[in-house]
């Protein structure tokens, strides 16, 4: 008994303090970062809300990440469901819909909607083909372009808080009320929706927070035009070497984070999730 307490215990700490020193220290040394360079200050963070590029790039930022969210959790809103309540056959087919994506690197997946929404590309090709469109239309290095990669990689990490949720609803409840002669879609908005409120609620959340964060595929497919939150802390840090500025940057993109992150434990029990 003893033996399983100790086991128990070293297993409890051993996440904490491999956090200290590989995760905290950096975090206060990217802090320090922000209030000393190039100069002792809060100068960095008063750039942050008066600085007319960086409130561009924020709300750019906020624009995309909102429509990538809104388009992502509708797209696996619908996945779930048929993987949920769907036939074998259906429940298969969104299986690879759901996990192939994870089986590909997001730098692939980049390059292959370049390939695919080119001048020269395949989408493109088809449009010309079928008589839709008489010039190419140009597609990459555009605002679509990355809403469209980044929707695509975001899709299935919102399709499993959704499918967890409607596991979970009793199809007897759903039973009773087309027994007692509601619609379809009286049942499905006033009955089955609600009860998922939960699962959407956390997939905005996710899929909003993994947004903020996104580099490679707004840097590929935006090819420089469409610059995001991410990509502009690395330029600032590398490229101009603004080491303190955009320090200041990603603690400001921390704290946005964390505010997000404890809303989803405070709305959501996270243990219903993952049932």
């Amino acid at each position: 008994m003893r033996q399983t307490q100790v086991l128990q215990t070293v297993l409890l700490w051993t996440l904490p303090v491999l956090v200290l020193p590989f995760y905290i220290a950096p975090l206060l040394g990217v802090f320090e970062w922000s209030l000393s360079r190039p100069e002792p200050g809060l100068q960095n963070y008063v750039r942050l809300v008066t600085d007319g590029d960086v409130i561009a790039v924020l709300l750019r930022t906020f624009r995309i990440c909102l429509l990538v969210t809104l388009i992502s959790v509708l797209c696996a809103y619908l996945l779930a469901y048929h993987w949920v309540f769907g036939s074998p056959a259906r429940r298969l087919i969104m299986e690879i819909c759901i996990f192939i994506p994870f089986w590909i690197s997001v730098l692939i997946r980049a390059f292959g909607w370049i390939v695919l929404l080119r001048t020269k590309g395949v989408a493109n090709d088809i449009l010309l083909f079928s008589g839709v469109i008489s010039d190419p239309l140009y597609l990459v290095r555009t605002e679509f372009s990355v809403v469209l990669g980044m929707v695509h990689f975001m899709v299935p990490f919102a399709v499993f808080p959704l499918a967890s949720v409607m596991r979970q609803i009793d199809p007897k409840i759903l039973l009773a009320s087309r027994g007692m002669g509601a619609s379809a879609s009286f049942t499905f908005f006033n009955a089955f929706l609600p009860l998922t409120l939960a699962g959407i609620v956390a997939a905005i959340i996710i899929v909003f927070v993994f947004s903020l964060g996104f580099f490679i595929t707004p840097a590929v497919l935006g090819g420089g035009k469409i610059v995001m939150i991410a990509e502009y802390i690395y330029i600032q840090m590398f490229q101009t070497t603004n080491w303190g500025f955009g320090a200041a940057l990603s603690v400001g993109l921390l704290a946005i984070v964390a505010i997000l992150s404890a809303l989803l434990f405070r709305v959501i029990r996270p243990e219903r999730l993952v049932r």
